[in-house]
């Protein structure tokens, strides 16, 4: 009887193809990286190619893998069609993604191999 609850539950929250192709996901290289000591969690402020989409500004909580230094020139998975949202000072025009660990820590998605910026991704 769980299992049905549960597969009827998953049914209510599943996407249509049209819903989930309104999510612009694309690949994007990071160009700058610095500290954002005004966050209320440890963050990131990363600027970020998109290639033919332009330069994008993104807060990102992955402090607890990555060092600024090793973001520089890696690629990450972003949406980039949220409207900006203003995190303290700065306005973060895009959501980097990745993967919560248990702990709370992130691990960025990102391709096995260098791509063309702007890529999407399906």
């Amino acid at each position: 009887m769980k299992a049905i609850q549960t597969n009827i539950q998953n049914l209510s929250n599943m996407l249509s193809w049209e819903d989930f192709e309104k999510v612009d996901m694309r690949v994007g290289t990071i160009l700058e990286v610095k500290e954002f000591p005004k966050a209320k969690k440890p963050a990131y402020q990363l600027i970020i190619d998109f290639g033919s989409l332009g330069i994008k500004k993104s807060s990102a909580q992955i402090t607890d893998y990555y060092t600024p230094e090793s973001l520089i020139h890696q690629q990450v998975i972003a949406v980039v069609n949220f409207p900006p949202k203003q995190i303290a000072n700065f306005i973060s025009e895009c959501l980097v993604l990745g993967l919560v660990q248990d702990n709370g820590s992130v691990i960025l998605l990102q391709p096995q191999q260098k791509v063309d910026d702007g890529k999407r991704v399906w």
